[in-house]
């Protein structure tokens, strides 16, 4: 008799397995030669226990600890946030290890694509004019710029984009600062061939306080409008509009190395099968990506929690391990500042996919990060410097994530799903589904199915063909679903008053 497949134990160790579809009561199967008779209904991607558990007795997914049990649990019943419960609790001490992190597998053979070099050596996988607001007051002047220039400058550049905020203004000492680098991060991302900087005037981020910040400028790529100092605004802003086209205009790709692609990794909307498959897949590339030389970035401080000395093992050295600690405990900080608990995880979508401590979500959501090195850990707006992984400040909020990404050089996104989410940053956004029935529901959301491993597609031949992909995306031979259907957004980080 054919056995049935319907249990998934992704580690060896693991007390649990994954439902590959929704599974009843009575129903038999086998995990490992060993058959489990199912005791409740399992939801497609939620856990069933492969032994009997006692109360207290900590469950292993992933090859770790996910929470406890909060009563006696019989082998074949469903494990969840009925009768399981994380394990985390405040700010913990950390050591380091001396042992040096082996370095991540590299493609074999020499790697490139086509891209835009830009003067200052880095390198855009896009070439577009950027509108950015100082202040949220000139979001519709940004927009209706970007849609009268997209009109009259069709064709000679990737595209028009105003990048619009509630920010700016009214926000006072390291809050105000933080929109300053972000805003500055975003204006030297190499996607943009040219820059309009666009103010009210009378903002707290003006242009008197805000260029000094930006440092030294090509005045052919980035151009200021003070809107309150114009007569005709939309005058003034379409002329220096016409000249940033003729400057990013005159770009063209050409073969560079992989080693100058900056990637960042981003998830939202996870089910239990994003740190199987769509999480697992962006780890092998992470692998590919800094072992040909290039840059990752990996955020979403509160969804490392639980799983973070996983990545303190990986620091290049005793100063990036410090770095870990004091970005993963600050986060912590922010947290008890406002007096909320720090493992209030995971959300409502992830429960209902069938995550059910914040153990397990990290441990899912850090599978983004392979198993390269930790070169480096970066601020707000903070640009990449150092090649290989690095760890980026900021919470889960699937926009701001991706804007913090942007704001540290990322010139793509890989953004991992397992419920779906049609958002789109500045850069490609490449949308990859945990399972085949989403990547069927939503194909103007999603562009890669990483559901394909668990129809028995060999993990290997997946993750060549991803990274096939993601070249081609460099390359400017595919777009991302989030450029075809025009989600571009940007959110900034806020923690501080407002006047």
């Amino acid at each position: 008799m054919e056995e049935k497949k319907g249990l998934l134990r992704i580690a060896p160790g693991d007390g649990v397995a994954v439902a590959l579809s929704d599974l009843l009561a009575g129903e038999r199967y086998t995990v490992e030669g060993e058959e489990i008779l199912l005791k409740d209904d399992i939801p497609f991607g939620h856990k069933v226990a492969l032994r009997d558990f006692s109360q207290g007795e900590n469950i292993i997914k992933y090859g770790h600890s996910i929470g406890h049990t909060t009563g006696a649990v019989g082998k074949g019943r469903h494990i969840h946030t009925h009768n399981l419960k994380t394990n985390l609790d405040g700010i913990l001490e950390y050591t380091y290890s001396e042992a040096a992190p082996p370095p991540a597998a590299s493609p074999t053979g020499e790697v490139t694509f086509q891209g835009y070099v830009r003067p200052d050596g880095r390198v855009g996988i896009r070439n577009e004019v950027w509108i950015i607001p100082t202040v949220g007051c000139v979001n519709m002047t940004a927009q209706q710029l970007a849609k009268q220039a997209s009109g009259k400058f069709a064709g000679r550049v990737d595209g028009i984009y105003a990048y619009t905020h509630n920010m700016g203004c009214s926000q006072l000492g390291d809050d105000h600062r933080r929109t300053q680098q972000l805003l500055k991060g975003l204006i030297q991302n190499p996607n943009a061939g040219a820059v309009l900087v666009l103010s009210l005037g009378c903002e707290n981020n003006n242009l008197d306080e805000f260029r000094p910040l930006l440092g030294e400028l090509d005045e052919n790529r980035v151009k200021f409008l003070v809107t309150q100092e114009a007569d005709d605004e939309y005058a003034a802003g379409m002329e220096l509009l016409k000249q940033l086209v003729g400057h990013a205009s005159a770009a063209r790709r050409t073969t560079v190395p992989a080693s100058n692609l900056v990637v960042g990794f981003k998830c939202g909307g996870s089910d239990a099968f994003s740190g199987i498959t769509a999480n697992a897949l962006c780890g092998r590339l992470n692998d590919f990506v800094t072992g040909c030389g290039g840059s990752t970035i990996l955020t979403e401080v509160p969804e490392m929690f639980g799983a973070e000395t996983i990545l303190m093992e990986r620091a290049a050295d005793r100063e990036t391990f410090d770095d870990i600690v004091e970005l993963v405990n600050s986060f912590k900080g922010y947290f008890t500042k406002y007096d909320q608990t720090i493992y209030e995880n995971p959300s409502p979508g992830n429960k209902k996919g069938g995550i059910s401590t914040l153990e397990e979500k990290s441990l899912g959501c850090t599978q983004k990060g392979g198993r390269a090195p930790v070169a480096g850990v970066l601020g707000y707006g903070q640009q990449v410097e150092k090649h290989g992984l690095n760890l980026l400040i900021g919470p889960g909020n699937d926009q701001i994530s991706c804007t913090n990404l942007v704001a540290s050089g990322a010139t793509m996104i890989c953004f991992t799903t397992g419920r779906g989410n049609p958002y789109g940053a500045p850069v490609p956004t490449i949308k990859i589904a945990s399972n085949t029935p989403l990547y069927r529901r939503k194909p103007h959301w999603i562009d890669f199915n990483a559901g394909q491993v668990l129809d028995g597609m060999p993990f290997d031949e997946m993750a060549d063909q991803f990274f096939r992909y993601i070249l081609q995306v460099a390359s400017g031979g595919v777009t991302a679903k989030n450029e075809d259907y025009g989600y571009r957004e940007i959110s900034i980080f806020r923690d501080g008053v407002i006047l």
